[in-house]
């Protein structure tokens, strides 16, 4: 499946909030559930900054997820996916999860699934909206609710969306225990 190509005309801190958004939408029922954008954290090989992190408990332990936000105009690598998870084990975080706004190349979807870190693909809002249809696509009616901006998951050899009305791909993606399908 592809992804229907929606520019987004996101301002990188645009960015970063949508999925700070999109990820506190799914929040629900989550124990001391908290999002903070641009966080320092210490590690045991010094700081790093995270473009956003999201701490909850669940089952009766505490869990970090580190979120990185690629504003790029290419597709995320395999390097980038791979410093994402050197910091995971720098900073003891549970899990990890790369929001790019151009895609990821297939190395970095390999490395990602081998190692538990979700990868989403930001569009604006208009590409959920697809019709079976011969010709020019159709717009959406006035009474379908289309968010402003959607997330994509790769997910294995899918991609399903989340946002913040679809959060239930969304908890799956941040592992969330009794999220699976």
């Amino acid at each position: 499946m592809s992804i229907v190509e929606h520019p987004t005309s996101l301002t990188p801190e645009e960015f970063e909030l949508a999925v700070k958004g999109i990820l506190d939408a799914a929040a629900g029922t989550l124990l001391n559930y908290e999002s903070r954008h641009l966080d320092a954290l210490a590690a045991s090989d010094g700081e790093y900054v995270f473009d956003v992190t999201a701490r909850f408990e669940a089952l009766g332990a505490g869990f970090l997820v580190l979120v990185e936000c690629k504003h790029h105009r290419r597709k995320v690598e395999r390097q980038d996916v791979q410093v994402l998870h050197s910091k995971l084990q720098s900073v003891g975080a549970q899990k990890g999860m790369l929001f790019s706004t151009a895609g990821f190349q297939s190395g970095a979807i390999e490395y990602a699934d081998a190692h538990g870190i979700a990868l989403i693909q930001i569009k604006d809002g208009g590409s959920s909206w697809l019709t079976r249809s011969t010709g020019a696509p159709t717009p959406p009616p006035p009474w379908v609710r289309i968010p402003k901006y959607v997330g994509w998951w790769h997910n294995g050899s899918s991609i399903c969306l989340i946002s913040e009305d679809h959060v239930e791909y969304t908890r799956r993606a941040l592992g969330l225990p009794g999220s699976e399908p």
